[in-house]
């Protein structure tokens, strides 16, 4: 997942790209040309630019993520069971999956929850501890 998410200026990003002629975001990073069948721009993708994505979201969807899924998928041995939310973004209006912070179960969500990007460990091993962008519930008045 390199490239996909940072937090190189202490807040947690998805990184992803957007058309400068009809504003559409793509994320992950879209790098050949705008996909918008109604955009009016060059089709040869010259007019996609970097982009990072709004941090916070309101619950589309979650479940229960009790199996381990297959390669090339990474988890611990032995599986540990987790929380996967679809959040649609508030400024991009697109939903974005991904896993929910540790210690929270599907009881504690809600469709229409406000949440935001955090950082979060998927698995480590002996070289390291990788990371990966999860959803941390908010306080709506924080929104």
């Amino acid at each position: 997942m390199a490239d996909w998410f940072t937090a190189d200026d202490g807040t947690v990003r998805l990184q992803g790209s957007r058309c400068t002629t009809c504003g559409t975001p793509y994320f992950p990073r879209n790098a050949l040309a705008c996909r918008n069948p109604q955009c009016a721009g060059p089709k040869d993708g010259s007019e996609l630019v970097d982009y990072l994505f709004s941090t916070r979201g309101r619950i589309w969807s979650y479940a229960d993520a009790r199996y381990k899924p297959p390669p090339p998928y990474v988890s611990p041995d032995p599986f540990e069971p987790y929380v996967v939310a679809a959040v649609e973004l508030e400024v991009e209006q697109m939903v974005i999956l991904g896993q929910v912070v540790r210690g929270l179960t599907v009881d504690d969500l809600a469709v229409g929850m406000p949440v935001e990007l955090t950082l979060g460990v998927l698995y480590e091993d002996e070289e390291a501890e990788h990371t990966v962008w999860m959803w941390r519930p908010v306080d709506d008045r924080d929104q």
